[in-house]
């Protein structure tokens, strides 16, 4: 999968979410991504969980399609305190 399609997919399944994706070594190495996913729905959630909440977004695609994510979440008010 290409980083338009993980930030789709991940925006269609999760309240009010940012997704940016990316490679995260280089385009030839393309199922290893890295993605920064902001969304209300990570509120009062503990990071595992916030975690399980996106890759339960991708469905069956982190066994099929997407070898590795690096994941960085966060609620829009926590994003918002660190840029």
């Amino acid at each position: 999968m290409n980083p338009d399609d993980v930030e789709a997919l991940i925006e269609s399944e999760l309240e009010d979410a940012d997704a940016t994706v990316t490679y995260a070594r280089d385009e030839h190495d393309d199922d290893h991504l890295a993605a920064t996913v902001v969304s209300p729905a990570f509120e009062g959630l503990p990071l595992v969980q916030q975690h399980q909440t996106v890759y339960d977004a991708l469905d069956g695609h982190m066994t099929t399609d997407i070898h590795a994510l690096e994941l960085s979440t966060y609620t829009p008010e926590e994003y918002e305190e660190g840029t």
